[in-house]
């Protein structure tokens, strides 16, 4: 229960910060958004992993660091604390998150930048939260949540820079329960990071095959 716990509780603050800075329009917002998901990964990693992310918890699966009855567990997990985080962030701003891609993108930019992000980010993970050559580093919320700030940066214009189901489906669940419809486009923040993070876990099987 306390894994659930903590995924549950720090998808909650990620997606919290990403609801509060995406619908104020923060100029800095992959800044506040990287450095949450660090301070929660930090709080959290030796409870969890710190995954906050279902498709990070698809990865750690197929890499062999989580058994596979975890898995729906994890995921309820963080659609829970995702979808929670929408709700209160939409309470205190009076704005729902909506994620979609750009104006003007198309759905291949937008989910090829989904599926490299992702892909950067749960292949970073595994290498520095899971791999036995840097087991009790110092840095590995910092470099989790770097790689998120710098997926937003670069491509948060394109793609909407989820990277995370959770990020991108909770917001849409909850628009759609309030009648406002959501982007035709909604299925790219399920495929794009599943598929990122299912490919980020072969690539670290090749590199590791003794783990």
């Amino acid at each position: 229960m306390k894994q659930y716990l903590t995924e549950a509780i720090g998808t909650f603050f990620l997606v919290f910060t990403v609801a509060l800075c995406v619908t104020q329009s923060v100029p800095l917002a992959p800044l506040a958004i990287g450095s949450v998901l660090m301070v929660m990964v930090y709080a959290g990693g030796h409870v969890s992993g710190g995954h906050y992310n279902p498709s990070v918890t698809l990865a750690a699966w197929l890499r062999g660091a989580l058994p596979a009855k975890q898995v729906v567990p994890y995921w309820f997990a963080q659609f829970v604390g995702g979808t929670l985080g929408v709700l209160i962030a939409a309470h205190i701003t009076g704005k729902l998150l909506h994620v979609a891609p750009g104006d003007g993108v198309t759905w291949f930019p937008a989910l090829l930048a989904e599926i490299v992000f992702s892909f950067a980010l749960s292949y970073v993970v595994l290498n520095v939260a899971t791999a036995k050559e840097t087991q009790g580093n110092s840095y590995f919320g910092l470099a989790i949540g770097f790689t998120v700030m710098v997926g937003a940066f670069a491509v948060g214009g394109i793609s909407g820079g989820a990277f995370n189901p959770a990020v991108g489906l909770s917001p849409a669940l909850l628009e759609v329960i309030h009648g406002h419809g959501t982007t035709a486009a909604v299925w790219i923040y399920a495929v794009g990071p599943l598929t990122g993070g299912a490919l980020a876990a072969f690539a670290f099987r090749v590199q590791h095959p003794g783990e």
